[in-house]
Formats: structure tokens, C-alpha cells, sequence
């Protein structure tokens, strides 16, 4: 640990989640952004550097392309692991396997992302369901957007002794929006070729007693994904019971199409002006006016902000295996204080107030 007993965390990998990992490791009080690695010379890694964040090579031979692109950096990869206690890996998918190599000759502790598979750490974590069986491991799989939703909302109805199996039809965003210029698709809509999607096997990797089955297809947007779940309940319920059973996530915010949120732009909208960096969307946004209970059948919907949602994961599961905090409620607690979570829910009863 650092002299001040902050947790030094490395991030490897500036790019969507990168950078929205290293802004709130640095938002934490309990750790310190021991830097950022990256391959990259082009504007990326001067924002790096705009921020104050030292800035290191990923290797050796990216070093001096970098330093030609006018970058002052710290040293290489392996020079910043030397100076940190954890490193969370944010390359593209299927790098970070490779990069494991790396980290386990060096000892350390790290962390990888849902693009990865579960193999890779053993171990796949959302911090509401299973936070505890990650203290003082070696490594973890933080897992997908799409997973964490997943496990989010069953999970609270799980605890509310309601959920007996779920279905779920996933709309997937094509591609992420800075970079929608280089790939994607348009005016079709691409089915994922087996039944289940990968998320419902993903989701099992977190809570094996899930039933639950998933269906995916992309389409022709970069904003987020949408959800619609149909979720045979344990009995006969009212709407409000369920309702109560999601509220007690603060990671799940329960918003109102009636209140001009009826799009998953407008709730990016929202978070704007609710002055989230990045416009982000750490929480699943619950459409609470379009939730319906027939008997013992639930029908909902959702929106996932592919970019943000597991960020709060990310900086649950540094505490977690370093062990700074044994308590998945405290630290979930921390990091919601940390990053504001939970305004989301507040800006919706604002909005229902001044409209009713």
C-alpha cells in the first residue's frame, strides 16, 4: 500500500471504460491512480496528460512512438505495476487474457473485463451479489453491462423472495459512439446466432441459481442497450411489491416515461444535466410506469448505459481483493457517495414533481 494507506491502482487501456475507470479511482479518498498505460500517441493520451495522470508505455517498443507524438511518459507497463498494489485491465477484448500472463509472473492483483471470458480469473463479480466470495482473491472478472443489469435486477428480486425464473430480450447497441465512424451497422438489425445470448451463461457465472434465458439482437444505434424481461414470480403480487424489491438496489433507478423519459436518449439527456461526467448512467433505468404484474407474471423494461454501468463494479472490486473493505454494503456505499449514484433516481422525482 501507498504511505497513506490508498490503494495504488494501475489502469491499463485508455479507451471507454479506461477512462472512466481512472476518473473514479481518482474520485475515491481510499485510493490513488498510480497511472495509466497505453499504446496509443493520437488525442487519447494527451487527455491523459491534460488530467495529470502520469502516463506510461504499454511496452517498450511503444515508448518512443509516443514520446515522438510530443508525450512525456513515465516509463513502461511493468515499471508502473512495480509502483501498484492493483492494476485494472482496460484493453480490448481478448488482450487482457494475454496480459494476465504479465500480471501473475508480477504478483499482482488484478482485475479484468466482461469481454473476457470467466476462465480467464475464475471468478466473475457484481458487487450487490457476491462482493464477499472476491475478498482477498487474487483476481476477478468484472463482467459485461449488459451481465451486470442483469444480475442487478433479479438480484434484488431474488432477495425479496420473488423470483422464480426470468426471461429477457436484449437490444444491443452496435458499437460504441466514438467510434461509430469505424464500424457498426445500419438499416438492418443483427439477430446473436444462438439461444441463449451469452449473457444468460455470463449471468450464471455471477449466482448459479439463476434460470434465466437471454435473447439478443444488435441494432443501428450507439446509445445504450434496452431490455425487456418477463420474470415468473415465486406468487401473486401487487406492482408495488415489486417496486420495493428493486428500490432497495441503489444501483437501479426507477424512472418515469410520463415524465418526458420515455427514450433512452432523454435519460442520457438527463444525465447531463444532472452534470454526470461523461453523461453517464451508473445505474439500470427502470421504466416504473411501463412495469406491469399479471398474477405471477412480471413485465419490465430497462435501460443499460453500456459505458458507465460498470464503473461502480470496478471500484468495488479493488476494495474487494485488496481487502480494504471486507463489507460489500460499506463499500457500495463508498463508491455511491464517491460517484453520486443514486441522482439519478432523485432527478426523476424532481422531474414527477414538477409535473404533477
Amino acid at each position: 500500500m501507498a504511505e497513506n494507506d490508498s490503494t495504488r491502482v494501475a489502469v491499463n487501456g485508455y479507451g471507454v471504460i479506461g477512462k472512466r475507470v481512472a476518473d473514479a479511482i481518482a474520485a475515491q479518498d481510499d485510493m490513488e491512480l498510480s497511472g495509466v498505460a497505453d499504446i496509443t500517441g493520437d488525442w487519447r493520451a494527451h487527455i491523459v496528460k491534460h488530467k495529470g495522470f502520469q502516463l506510461y508505455a504499454a511496452s517498450d517498443g511503444h515508448a518512443s512512438p509516443m514520446q515522438d507524438a510530443g508525450l512525456e511518459i513515465a516509463g513502461v507497463l511493468d515499471e508502473l505495476l512495480e509502483q501498484s498494489d492493483i492494476v485494472v485491465d482496460c484493453t480490448p477484448k481478448r488482450i487482457a487474457a494475454k496480459n494476465v500472463e504479465l500480471y501473475r509472473r508480477r504478483g499482482i492483483k488484478f482485475i479484468v473485463h466482461g469481454g473476457e471470458a470467466h476462465d480467464v480469473t475464475g471468478h466473475s463479480f457484481v458487487a450487490e451479489a457476491n462482493y464477499d466470495s472476491a475478498v482477498d482473491r487474487n483476481s476477478t472478472r468484472v463482467v459485461s453491462c449488459n451481465t451486470t443489469s442483469i444480475v442487478r435486477t433479479l438480484s434484488a428480486l431474488k432477495r425479496a423472495g420473488l423470483l422464480r425464473r426470468a426471461r429477457g430480450t436484449l437490444l444491443r447497441r452496435a458499437t460504441d459512439p466514438w467510434e461509430s465512424h469505424l464500424g457498426g451497422i445500419m438499416n438492418t438489425l443483427v439477430p446473436e446466432a444462438t439461444i441463449p445470448s451469452h449473457q444468460g451463461p455470463d449471468t450464471q457465472s455471477v449466482d448459479p441459481d439463476l434460470d434465466v434465458v437471454t435473447m439478443a439482437v444488435k441494432v443501428p444505434q450507439t446509445l445504450a442497450h434496452l431490455h425487456y424481461w418477463t420474470v415468473q414470480l415465486t406468487r401473486n403480487v401487487e406492482e408495488e411489491e415489486v417496486l420495493n424489491a428493486l428500490r432497495t438496489s441503489s444501483r437501479i433507478a426507477l424512472v418515469r416515461a410520463g415524465d418526458g423519459l420515455n427514450a433512452i436518449n432523454a435519460i442520457k439527456e438527463m444525465m447531463a444535466d444532472l452534470s454526470r461526467p461523461y453523461d453517464s448512467l451508473y445505474e439500470v433505468a427502470v421504466w416504473e410506469d411501463m412495469l406491469k404484474v399479471h398474477g405471477d407474471e412480471l413485465f419490465y423494461a430497462y435501460m443499460v448505459d453500456n459505458q458507465a454501468i460498470v464503473i461502480p463494479e470496478t471500484i468495488d472490486a479493488i476494495r474487494a481483493l485488496t481487502g480494504t473493505i471486507k463489507d460489500g454494503p460499506e463499500s457500495i456505499a463508498k463508491t455511491d457517495a464517491a460517484l453520486d449514484i443514486g441522482l439519478a433516481a432523485i432527478g426523476a422525482r424532481l422531474a414527477a414533481q414538477g409535473n404533477r
